[in-house]
């Protein structure tokens, strides 16, 4: 029982703790549709229907193709347990299920999990009795019109609108079962400290006593051994500080520093073992050595200035929704952003799978990582929400391509937040938990407008006039004057004082084609491909030309359903050449290859003037060959 991929293509679902022994749940199982949520256990439920599982019962890919309103989903498939040596033990994984998840196993519940957007696991050791198959049966409800639960941009009416796309019930992201030894690794996590050039690491054991254990780390990068470790386990849990050698000199220290333009991983080797040297639990696991944080108003990558040049993406697929297709797509996607010539993504109201963020880790991009909006302010929208992106910061803290973590979106969920102090007080809370939980990265308290705490000021402007724009934040002003002055739509920026943070245009731009369709959206339409290049590249110009920004984030990386103001259409073919976009976009890919700067590029590093090199050194990871890139507008 092994796989690298399952037969659905969907690579290992928890690429940071790697281990041998796991079996893919994904693929057909029973299904029925619960539309008014009356059945509570599996014995009344009428199997009439099969789906494609990870894929929603509301996607083409899932088999069933509904995107109705109903309140409850039903699933069941005959699982086959493998054999498990004395005392090992039988992990049921779940990578995400929408909203509230019951798990039945043979008919008697086993498990219970709220948050659709984040994993959970059952022991099912002590239910294995018998031999033979058993079943496995999940419950999931989600509510389409409560809105006081993190959502995101599933929308409440049944025909999708504006921003808002078809909801995603249940199961969207892996099932899986993996064995593992009596004792094991239950957690794991990686803290880099450039500063003092070592890596923090904390694990925690479960099954049992385990004071006589030890953990052995060996850490490798580019063929090279950098540290081992051993250390003695104490309380269940081992904290320790990795010391890497450093010789001090900015060349040897910029081949281990990750970044997209260099994305260095360290890949690691984790054992647990007995006081014979026995070794009963195994990872296999990466981390990276990188530096994120502000200074005055910039943002800082490994101590240096990194203009940040950002896509906002909704993580989208059109036969899947939410699911990637395969984790080909997923790869793809990541190429495909470094290719338009972005440094980073900001993924919009989504938690993307951890397979997005390892091919992020190991090709090279930036991430904001934002929550799912909940849309009332209620004590049960506060609740749910903070309980679940506590998961969500457990479950990704760890990944080097995150950098920012972004709680709440243009006070969605915090409706009346300028009028209301508790409603202040809860983003205030949030930004500070967040900080309290991760000290690392940077918080932004409220993204869009209407700040109250922050580490980054991110400002949505969809004006799409390239010179009103450029007027707008084109000052000499100190940064709070033009913060007190402008309003874009309407909306205050800030609503405290603040001191000189980084300021971001997170959301800008939004232009669309007009293709005549009623139903598609945007926040500017113009009327040909040629309209839409001479358009993208005059606002890029603007905002890149404002030293105020310490970066930008253009609206969107492709289209979504209606929405369909992205760079790409939705099957992510190119609305220009990828050429064209990278040019306007600042640096274009090819001459980094070969050494060459466009004149944006120069500027950009000029500007910069950094010591021991820029950010934008030539880029290492991988690029998709132009070859296989669709041309522009071949399909609409």
């Amino acid at each position: 029982m092994s796989g690298m991929a399952t037969s659905h293509g969907h690579g290992y679902p928890r690429p940071q703790m790697s281990r041998g022994r796991w079996i893919s749940l994904d693929g057909p199982w029973d299904f029925a549709i619960d539309a008014e949520n009356r059945w509570r256990t599996p014995r009344p439920v009428t199997w009439e229907r099969r789906i494609t599982v990870p894929f929603s019962p509301e996607t083409p890919a899932s088999g069933i193709g509904d995107t109705g309103l109903y309140r409850a989903v039903w699933y069941r498939r005959r699982v086959a347990a493998p054999p498990l040596a004395e005392d090992e033990r039988l992990l049921l994984h779940f990578g995400a299920v929408d909203h509230i998840a019951s798990v039945f196993w043979n008919g008697t519940m086993v498990g219970r999990h709220v948050g659709g957007y984040t994993p959970f696991t059952i022991d099912l050791t002590h239910l294995l009795a018998g031999d033979g198959e058993h079943e496995l049966v999940v419950r999931a409800e989600d509510d389409p019109a409560d809105l006081a639960k993190p959502r995101g941009k599933q929308d409440w009416k049944l025909e999708p609108h504006g921003i808002w796309y078809p909801r995603t019930t249940g199961i969207w992201q892996t099932v899986w079962m993996e064995v593992v030894p009596p004792r094991f690794f239950e957690f794991l996590r990686w803290t880099p400290n450039v500063e003092r050039w070592e890596i923090g690491v904390e694990t925690a054991i479960r099954g049992g006593p385990s004071d006589d254990l030890t953990v052995a780390y060996r850490l490798h990068a580019r063929g090279e051994l950098l540290a081992e470790d051993t250390c003695r386990v104490v309380a269940g849990e081992v904290h320790r500080r990795i010391v890497l050698s450093d010789p001090g000199i900015d060349d040897y220290r910029n081949e281990l520093l990750w970044s997209p333009a260099r994305p260095t991983l360290i890949d690691a080797e984790i054992e647990l073992r007995d006081p014979s040297g026995r070794v009963l639990d195994r990872l296999e696991s990466y981390t990276a050595i990188r530096a994120i944080g502000t200074q005055g108003d910039r943002f800082m990558l490994n101590g240096r200035p990194f203009p940040l040049r950002m896509v906002l993406d909704q993580g989208y697929w059109p036969e899947t929704g939410l699911t990637a297709p395969d984790d080909e797509a997923l790869r793809r996607d990541v190429l495909l952003v470094k290719h338009m010539g972005f440094n980073g993504v900001r993924k919009h109201q989504k938690v993307e799978d951890p397979r997005y963020l390892y091919w992020a880790d190991r090709l090279g991009i930036l991430v904001w990582e934002e929550m799912p909006s909940a849309y009332r302010f209620t004590r049960d929208s506060v609740e749910r929400l903070t309980r679940e992106w506590l998961d969500v910061l457990n479950r990704d803290v760890s990944h080097p391509c995150i950098v920012a973590w972004v709680p709440f979106n243009e006070s969605w969920g915090v409706p009346n937040l300028p009028e209301n102090p508790a409603e202040r007080d809860y983003v205030q809370a949030l930004y500070h938990l967040t900080k309290t939980i991760d000290p690392t990265r940077p918080v932004i308290g409220n993204d869009g407008w209407e700040s109250v705490a922050t580490d980054i000021l991110g400002v949505h402007d969809y004006d799409t006039d390239p010179d009103r724009l450029a007027r707008r934040y084109q000052t000499e002003e100190v940064l709070p004057s033009l913060l007190r002055r402008e309003r874009p739509g309407g909306r205050l920026l800030v609503l405290k004082e603040h001191a000189r943070q980084p300021l971001m245009l997170s959301e800008f731009g939004g232009i669309t084609i007009d293709l005549g369709a009623v139903h598609h959206w945007g926040y500017r339409r113009v009327p040909t491909a040629e309209a839409f290049e001479q358009l993208y590249r005059r606002l890029l110009a603007a905002v890149r030309g404002l030293d105020v920004l310490a970066g930008f984030c253009y609206t969107q990386f492709a289209d979504t359903y209606q929405e369909t103001n992205g760079l790409l259409y939705a099957d992510r073919t190119p609305k220009i050449p990828f050429e064209s976009i990278a040019e306007a976009t600042g640096i274009v890919p090819e001459a980094k290859d070969t050494g060459a700067s466009t004149p944006d590029a120069t500027r950009l590093k000029a500007r910069m003037a950094l010591p021991g090199g820029s950010p934008d050194e030539p880029a290492e990871s991988e690029e998709i060959p132009s070859a296989a890139l669709p041309p522009a507008g071949s399909s609409v």
